[in-house]
């Protein structure tokens, strides 16, 4: 378990997720209300950066493209910068967040997740590197432009694909 700075404390009675940015509709729910939200279910490998696998994982949660159902992405939005409770964040293309394998997940082999997991709730983006899978997400801002993220301004690469060993931004 690779994380940056402490694990937060995170309280699910003033816990939030929102949707902002280049919207029309802006987007608000509360734990209660998200979790209320359809749930699916995503059985994938994670691929780690420091060039670990583990494979064959299910995570139950929310579609990502169906938190941003109704939100109304403005024209020209392109990008999403993920935001964690911490400080955290992380960019994607607009695109690789809507794949339909791509959710906001609670349980982990159908256990709820831990704190240290990420817990109670973490973005799971199976096609790129788990980096790119935020920890304790608290909200979603769409964005115009491709704003680097916490590991992106240190180094790594902006998409993070490992299948084309993307790793860092500069070759060693």
């Amino acid at each position: 378990m690779l994380h940056y700075g402490a694990i937060p404390r995170i309280d699910l009675a003033t816990w939030e997720f929102t949707v902002t940015g280049e919207v029309e509709a802006p987007r608000r729910w509360s734990w209660e209300e998200f979790t209320r939200l359809p749930k699916v279910s995503v059985r994938c490998d994670i691929h780690c950066v420091t060039a670990w696998s583990r494979f064959d994982n299910t995570f139950e949660g929310v579609a990502a493209a169906e938190v941003l159902r109704g939100a109304a992405i403005r024209p020209g939005a392109a990008f999403a910068t993920v935001h964690s409770y911490g400080g955290y964040t992380t960019n994607l293309p607009l695109a690789a967040l809507m794949e339909d394998d791509v959710l906001f997940a609670f349980t982990h082999d159908g256990v709820p997740l831990t704190p240290e997991h990420g817990g109670p709730c973490r973005l799971v983006v199976p096609r790129l590197y788990f980096w790119k899978s935020a920890k304790w997400v608290r909200g979603l801002e769409v964005r115009r432009d491709d704003r680097p993220g916490f590991w992106e301004q240190n180094g790594y690469h902006m998409r993070g694909d490992p299948w084309k060993e993307e790793r860092y931004s500069d070759p060693w």
